[in-house]
């Protein structure tokens, strides 16, 4: 792997990822830029014991842009992208309209503000280009590409770690209308958090009981009891298993574990990266045959936080659609975005056994 760090117009930074045999990557962006927003804010929830980004500058983000003006697709004559080169791999580069910004932490007077806390919205948010190919998807990567891929999330998960601001980084893929992306690109993100996001935290609390209450890691309990049930294993390879969880949320939901557990995707070692693209891809595509056509779906890595729970989290992968029929959504509606009491309309058993009759 190559990589070519260079600025944009604005000053934000861009990272081609290139094979080794790919030309070098040239180009100058010469595009006028309006200077990037001075930050976002962070309001702290005091009931729920969670942060708030407030970002009213993304209001003006980019929206639903014809094929021709995409603003992801290498640069051609008379049409300036967000990548100069007119060529590339995978390339990374800093959010337009970023929901945080800033690399230095801040620090607040909690016992001057009372329940109603506020800082600035730290961190990085940053965009991932998957292929310079406008109307691909992730499982149309060769295994080589896909490689490329997470060497990309594994060097980005080592540097954006390393920002003083930066507590807890998500690589993640939001892909299609009904999860709400709007570029059609494909593309996943970033985002380096100034904190440890809430379901993080939860997780955190419960690994820490059940190692007080039993000695063991919780992840591997997890993991070790589907395995051995084996009803809702969709598939495994001799790094990584994939399983519909036991209490799935999601009509169609997997979750891919590595079988040696590690913090973090810098942790993984070769074995575990020369496994992960045949089963991932293997996976999409078995999302894509349930319903015919391009599932919409959220792709998401956990990983460690940067400065607590280390030694118990483990790297996983959350695999889900928002779709449980050809033509009917799952929406979020009273129980699940007002209480977070999520209700399944799909048998996890028989969403896992679906999904391995769809094995390509």
């Amino acid at each position: 792997m190559r990589t070519t760090s260079i600025r944009l117009a604005d000053g934000r930074e861009l990272v081609y990822y290139d094979h080794d045999g790919s030309p070098p990557r040239v180009g100058t962006d010469r595009r006028h830029l309006e200077p990037r927003p001075p930050g976002s804010e962070l309001r702290y929830d005091a009931l729920l014991d969670a942060w708030v980004i407030v970002a009213a500058y993304r209001q003006e983000r980019i929206y639903f842009p014809a094929a021709e003006d995409c603003p992801l697709c290498p640069s051609r004559e008379g049409h300036p992208s967000e990548v100069p080169a007119a060529d590339y791999d995978v390339v990374v580069l800093e959010n337009r309209f970023p929901a945080l910004l800033g690399t230095e932490p801040s620090a607040v007077d909690e016992a001057a503000a009372g329940p109603l806390l506020r800082r600035p919205g730290s961190g990085r948010c940053e965009v991932v280009c998957f292929s310079p190919r406008h109307d691909a998807s992730f499982v149309d990567l060769s295994l080589d590409d896909a490689s490329l891929v997470l060497e990309a999330w594994t060097d980005r998960t080592k540097v954006l770690s390393a920002i003083p601001a930066v507590e807890q980084v998500f690589c993640f893929e939001n892909r299609g209308a009904e999860i709400g992306v709007t570029l059609q690109h494909p593309h996943g993100q970033i985002y380096a958090y100034p904190f440890v996001t809430p379901r993080t935290s939860r997780m955190l609390a419960s690994v820490g009981a059940h190692r007080r209450r039993t000695g063991r890691n919780l992840f591997d309990d997890v993991l070790a009891a589907e395995r051995q049930e084996g009803t809702r294993i969709v598939t495994s390879n001799r790094s990584w298993t994939a399983f519909v969880p036991h209490a799935a949320r999601w009509p169609y939901e997997v979750h891919l574990y590595p079988h040696r557990r590690t913090p973090d995707l810098v942790a993984l070692d070769d074995e575990q990266r020369e496994d992960f693209p045949p089963i991932y891809l293997d996976l999409l595509a078995r999302f894509d045959g349930l319903f015919g056509g391009r599932t919409p779906y959220i792709s998401a890595w956990h990983q460690a936080p940067v400065r607590e729970g280390r030694a118990d989290t483990a790297l996983h992968l959350e695999l889900f659609t928002t779709r449980r029929t050809v033509d009917k959504l799952k929406y979020l509606a009273a129980s699940e975005s007002g209480m977070d009491a999520f209700a399944n309309d799909v048998l996890p058993e028989m969403a896992a056994q679906r999904l391995r009759e769809l094995a390509r």
